[in-house]
């Protein structure tokens, strides 16, 4: 995909805006299309260039985007742009194994045929979401984009806040939105705490073709050192997320191509066939990071900057458009009733729609990552039984689905795919 650059637009000193977004990327450009829909001014800052971003080898991963992340993108006149590179989800098969014995005895089968919504989700690979994502920031007037740029520093005053860039020129607006990651500058600047600990393990990422078709299915192949997920793409090809202890993945990591797949292949398994590496290879460490707080004095965190969790479930993107949508959705409303976007009251409403949300997935992956990644005997036989009794449960295996696609609880409106 050869979709343009966002356009990048230097605003004179001290430039009013409604909302300064520090971060460009997948949230961050999310939040700055979905606000600028709803008529705010938006001030977009990255450190990184439109160039480097949309560069073919910029990043490996493929995103899982639930159903409800889907409709999202839709709503924000997105998803036309990806849809022909995006892979449905049509089964979910997860069990547990060891490498060169294959799964378990018991396993959980997702079909989505059970999920009235149709498909659980659809896998899009970042090199056509961000693009996309890039180009509709560059064609719509409400989003004044600046890169590459970078905030050291902030400060809050009566009905603003305002950030010092590194060459020492100022910009101001009535909020800032942390969008920078798990090491947000902004949230550490208002003096947010973070609650988190490193996991051991890191996540070897990388697209494979295989001999036979993956017929829309994803995989989970929970091992000993870490779950194994192999994800469907197009073209005949799966996306890899492998995850090893720190050691043995930085070892694996500066293989050869040939060696590496000497080492993957007894854990893939023969089900679909030969394999062979289709681009890139790349390593992630795995941690978990929780912010204590999701606003501050006229700040509001996203995505990575409020909570970075396991991607046992594939849910980081997810949860941050999730943020995206609801803290939209909190500003719209608030301007409609002539409030003031920032004030306390304001940001109240995000963290409490959001944060217990965010802070259970952050448990629910960290408990699945710890019960799974281990060889104990005792937890494998109860792995095995919870998960049989689970999938002899429709009810509650139609509630595991609803729950992956984004489709319960209180959902905020472009989630549903209408528009604030």
């Amino acid at each position: 995909m050869d979709n343009p650059p966002a356009s990048v637009i230097f605003p004179p000193m001290h430039a009013e805006h409604d909302i300064l977004i520090a971060g460009g990327g997948l949230n961050g450009a999310s939040l700055a299309l979905a606000a600028a829909r709803a008529g705010f001014s938006v001030l977009m800052i990255d450190r990184l260039p439109p160039e480097a971003q949309t560069a073919s080898d910029f990043d490996g991963r493929s995103y899982a985007l639930a159903a409800a992340s889907v409709r999202m993108l839709q709503a924000l006149d997105v998803w036309g742009a990806i849809e022909g590179e995006a892979q449905p989800i049509l089964d979910i098969r997860v069990s547990d194994g060891r490498p060169g014995e294959g799964g378990g005895l018991f396993g959980l089968h997702f079909d989505h045929r059970d999920l009235e919504n149709g498909p659980m989700g659809h896998m899009v690979e970042d090199r056509h979401l961000r693009p996309a994502l890039l180009a509709a920031l560059a064609a719509e007037p409400g989003i004044t984009v600046e890169s590459p740029a970078e905030i050291v520093a902030q400060r809050a005053e009566p009905g603003a806040i305002i950030v010092t860039l590194a060459d020492g020129t100022e910009r101001r607006a009535r909020l800032l939105a942390g969008c920078d990651g798990r090491g947000s500058g902004v949230g550490a600047r208002a003096g947010i705490r973070r609650t988190g600990w490193d996991y051991g393990q890191s996540a070897l990422v990388c697209a494979i073709a295989h001999e036979r078709p993956h017929e829309g299915v994803a995989h989970q192949f929970f091992m000993p050192a870490g779950p194994l997920a192999i994800l469907p793409l197009t073209g005949g090809r799966s996306s890899i997320v492998w995850t090893e202890r720190t050691a043995q993945a930085a070892r694996i990591s500066g293989m050869s191509a040939e060696d590496y797949l000497a080492v993957l292949r007894p854990r893939f398994g023969d089900f679909l066939g030969r394999i062979s590496l289709a681009g890139a290879r790349f390593s992630y460490p795995l941690s978990l990071s929780l912010a204590n707080s999701f606003v501050a004095d006229r700040v509001a965190l996203v995505g990575d900057a409020a909570h970075g969790v396991h991607p046992i479930a594939g849910q980081g993107l997810n949860a941050g458009l999730r943020d995206v949508a609801a803290l939209a959705e909190v500003l719209t409303q608030a301007a409609r009733r002539g409030e003031d976007i920032a004030s306390p009251l304001v940001l109240a409403r995000y963290q409490q729609w959001r944060r217990f949300d965010a802070a259970t997935l952050a448990v629910a992956t960290d408990a699945f990552n710890r019960l799974f990644s281990n060889d104990n005997p005792i937890l494998r036989a109860l792995r095995g039984l919870g998960m049989g009794a689970v999938n002899a449960l429709p009810a509650a295996r139609r509630g595991a689905m609803r729950e992956a696609a984004g489709l319960s609880g209180e959902t905020p409106k472009l989630l549903r795919g209408e528009q604030i």
